[in-house]
């Protein structure tokens, strides 16, 4: 009794929720692709914006996707990039940028470095910007004005990057597949 219960409470709120169901082309084949997936979650102090939940992210900072979905499953944005442009694909609309800082910029109020993500999810600093390593015994550096805090990667797959300035920004990644080669 209790599981139908359940079951019926989960299939009302699906129906309540929009999602994207169609499937984007395959992304295009990449020597460097990468993919990872995981939970994300971002938080901007001091706004009433951020969220988490699952990701999927695949390809290069050149061109890739970024699928977000709830914690219930369900795809609710999408972002497929290819050097020109960004698209963005939720329930309600499609929007085009020109870049994804601008996509991350409207979406959150601040611009999150996701070309220098793909390195940070495999445990790096980008290679295209300069960064520090962290002090004493805390595994990490600083690059782009964040500092990535890297002391639960090994055993958890976890990444905490946290940028003070203009806004705080937290960003949390707990990886559930690591970066590959594709």
């Amino acid at each position: 009794m209790l599981r139908r219960l359940i079951a019926a409470a989960l299939a009302a709120a699906l129906v309540g929720c929009a999602s994207i169901d169609d499937k984007p082309p395959p992304l295009p084949a990449q020597a460097d692709a990468l993919q990872f997936s995981g939970k994300l979650s971002v938080k901007v102090t001091g706004r009433d914006q951020g969220g988490s939940g699952s990701f999927d992210l695949q390809g290069t900072p050149r061109a890739g996707q970024l699928e977000l979905s709830s914690p219930l499953g369900q795809l609710i944005a999408r972002a497929r990039w290819d050097g020109q442009s960004v698209l963005l694909q939720t329930p309600k609309e499609q929007r085009r940028y020109p870049d994804l800082d601008s996509l991350t910029q409207d979406l959150l109020g601040e611009a999150i470095p996701v070309a220098a993500l793909f390195d940070w999810l495999r445990g790096r600093p980008w290679p295209d910007a300069p960064s520090q390593a962290l002090e004493g015994d805390t595994k990490g550096f600083r690059q782009l004005g964040w500092t990535v805090d890297l002391g639960g990667f090994a055993e958890k797959g976890l990444i905490v990057a946290r940028r003070g300035e203009p806004s705080e920004v937290v960003l949390r990644a707990r990886l559930e597949s690591p970066g590959t080669g594709q």
